[in-house]
């Protein structure tokens, strides 16, 4: 039985969420606070195989909490309650940067918590989270240069054969938007391809993800847009709540999303994006899956591969925050290359270069 802390100044959602976590045999709430502050005292006294918390709190809210947490130098697996406003998801996405693993969105009003939708996915994510490893504190600077040093500093490989177009195209899940953090950053703006990818996220979140990376990143990155004409140089992160896919038309590569039931659980899925690939003038496809559940974007690839060349790169298992996905791909023999977090951005570069 994995013990766990609950952080909410409300005592109505402590007795709530401590009878949800308290109904499943594989956990049990062995303390709550009120804020961060009484949360460090109890770590004082113990340790807890996961942290669940608020952000908004009295004295010391989740992200001060966060701040300390990674001050000490503690590794507690922390899951975040978010709420679905769009500041809510700005401040979510910080405390994903501060070390939380993952987060589940707080339904409006008590109805929605006795809800069997927010039972199960409170689990999901909990199990996600009490069993993940904790991501390393990893903030890179914006690079301002053409041909990061990253690029200079490994020998020159042979890049994906042929001269025609190349595209890039990444699945990510739990522990994606930090693991993104070491990726898209090191990436240039001279980039020679465009950069398509699927995070699993609620609505509304997929927006503030964007422009956090944009902000850190030499490359463009944005939302996309239905009807985005795919560029160089430019990240398209696929819009929550939909399923993303590329189409080509009068030589021009587009997005477009449809409504399409779950697949894999889930929407946008990366297995979609992949396949839709299939059907474009791109010449060569580099693919890479980071930290997820589950096997999102196995499927996709394998159908992809069937009909265009493809390099394949899973982040290690032993970098990643849940390895579901880069796992499966591993265990599906479609991985060409293995790399640590560090090291995705230079395995996409040694692969298409720059313009």
């Amino acid at each position: 039985m994995k013990k766990i802390l609950f952080i909410d100044d409300s005592a109505l959602m402590r007795r709530m969420i401590c009878d949800i976590i308290n109904s499943d045999s594989r956990f049990h709430v062995e303390a709550t606070a009120r804020d961060g502050v009484e949360a460090l005292e109890l770590l004082k006294q113990g340790t807890f195989d996961g942290i669940v918390t608020d952000i908004n709190m009295p004295r010391m809210n989740g992200l001060d909490f966060l701040r300390e947490l990674e001050k000490q130098g503690r590794d507690e697996r922390v899951m975040v309650l978010s709420s679905d406003t769009v500041e809510g998801a700005k401040v979510t996405l910080e405390a994903l940067e501060l070390g939380a693993v993952d987060f589940i969105q707080k339904p409006q009003g008590t109805a929605g918590i006795r809800t069997e939708d927010f039972k199960n996915a409170f689990f999901e994510t909990l199990t996600a989270v009490v069993y993940s490893k904790r991501p390393a504190s990893k903030r890179i600077k914006k690079s301002t240069a053409s041909v990061p040093e990253v690029l200079r500093a490994v020998p020159s490989r042979t890049p994906i054969e042929g001269k025609g177009n190349k595209i890039v195209a990444i699945a990510s899940s739990t522990g994606g938007p930090r693991a993104l953090q070491s990726v898209i950053p090191r990436l240039p703006a001279g980039l020679d391809a465009p950069v398509v990818l699927v995070q699993h996220m609620p609505v509304g979140f997929t927006k503030s993800l964007a422009e956090r990376l944009d902000s850190s990143s030499a490359v463009k990155v944005t939302e996309a847009k239905e009807g985005d004409v795919l560029e160089k140089g430019h990240v398209y992160i696929a819009r929550a709540g939909m399923h993303m896919k590329l189409v080509e038309e009068r030589g021009r590569v587009k997005v477009i999303y449809t409504d399409e039931p779950n697949r894999e659980g889930v929407k946008p899925c990366a297995n979609y994006m992949f396949e839709s690939l299939a059907d474009t003038g791109y010449h060569s496809i580099v693919c890479a899956v980071l930290t997820g559940m589950g096997r999102d974007g196995t499927e996709g690839i394998k159908n992809l591969s069937a009909k265009k060349k493809v390099f394949v790169i899973a982040e290690d298992g032993k970098d990643c925050v849940v390895n579901g996905m880069p796992g499966s791909v591993v265990q599906a023999g479609l991985a060409d290359q293995v790399a640590g977090l560090d090291h995705i951005a230079e395995e996409i570069l040694t692969k298409v270069g720059v313009k």
